[in-house]
């Protein structure tokens, strides 16, 4: 028997293998659930083209990573069986180099600096490095300013992290990142990381407000530390196979209804993360604001060295650190 993502995708991939059917809605993806941010953009996406087009392109959004894992619908999109995809950078900086300047720790200064990164000629030229590997890069989506939180106690410096089991994405950049600040990197599933709290496998992990506080890890992990050290955004993406078959002006249409689609959900992000931020805080967290950032940025330089091997790579970073803001 099929099991339930193979019985959702099979009329998708069915529809990609043919000729393409354009009266069709556009396929998209998205592993949030649907009052997320991201997914609330994709629906935004929806209603512009619907309006811009009388109806002639639509979206049907499938959330909650119905499509499966991220890896996998990644795959998915290229091959051409959904359409549309909003993706983290973790699993894009394997196949498009330039993702990963996005995700060097403390490249941002502030998510001003990270908005007026992404939409000037930088972020647009690490979309555009997407077409090479069979997407089309369409817009970038808030993640928020990640920090570190643990069981042991308040984190002020590096030295504060020393030894302790720090739960990391599966992400090269990630592992090489809490190895350079002395801590132990454990790659674990998303899933499993609050009981991997309570059960002392690791002492903390680092993401974004939301996150923190949607998956519960505050009632366990009650010391929260704004080092604010990645800044990584989220990628939609549309498979290039679909890009190709649209005309010149539905891809105009496309792209335009996906660029207005970001003011959507940043005013949705900003404040998810202001209510998130009160909720913990409610719930007894211990915030840690006077963090040694300068500290924690002096010991990046081997991550860069490494994951910016290229003048290339290292000019395109370069690029971001001279926007203002």
């Amino acid at each position: 028997m099929l099991r339930r993502r193979e019985f959702l995708l099979a009329p998708l991939l069915l529809t990609a293998c043919g000729e393409g059917d354009r009266t069709r809605p556009l396929f998209a993806a998205d592993a949030h659930p649907d009052e997320y941010p991201t997914v609330q953009a994709l629906y935004a996406i929806d209603r512009l083209l619907d309006e811009r087009t009388n109806g002639e392109m639509r979206v049907r959004v499938y959330a909650g990573g119905q499509m499966g894992a991220e890896k996998d619908t990644l795959e998915i999109t290229i091959f051409g069986g959904l359409d549309m995809n909003r993706i983290n950078l973790a699993p894009l900086n394997s196949i498009v180099p330039e993702t990963a300047v996005l995700a060097m720790p403390f490249l941002f200064r502030s998510i001003p600096h990270l908005r007026a990164s992404l939409d000037g000629a930088s972020g647009r030229a690490i979309l555009d490095a997407m077409a090479s590997f069979g997407l089309r890069g369409m817009c970038y989506y808030d993640s928020g300013a990640r920090s570190f939180y643990n069981t042991r106690g308040p984190v002020h410096t590096p030295e504060d992290l020393a030894g302790l089991k720090i739960r990391v994405q599966n992400s090269d950049i990630y592992v090489a990142m809490v190895q350079a600040l002395g801590a132990n990197p454990t790659p674990i599933p998303y899933g499993e990381v609050y009981q991997a709290l309570v059960q002392g496998v690791v002492d903390g992990a680092e993401n974004n407000w939301p996150s923190y506080e949607s998956s519960r890890h505050f009632e366990v992990a009650q010391h929260y530390s704004l080092t604010r050290h990645v800044m990584a955004p989220e990628v939609l993406v549309v498979s290039m196979r679909s890009w190709e078959r649209f005309s010149n002006e539905e891809r105009d249409v496309l792209q335009q209804a996906c660029t207005d689609s970001v003011p959507v959900m940043r005013e949705l992000w900003d404040a998810r993360v202001a209510t998130s931020r009160d909720r913990v805080l409610a719930g007894g967290v211990q915030l840690v604001e006077d963090v040694d950032h300068e500290a924690f940025a002096g010991r990046m330089r081997p991550v860069w060295d490494r994951f910016l091997s290229t003048p290339a790579l290292r000019a395109l970073a370069d690029d971001i650190i001279g926007v203002a803001g």
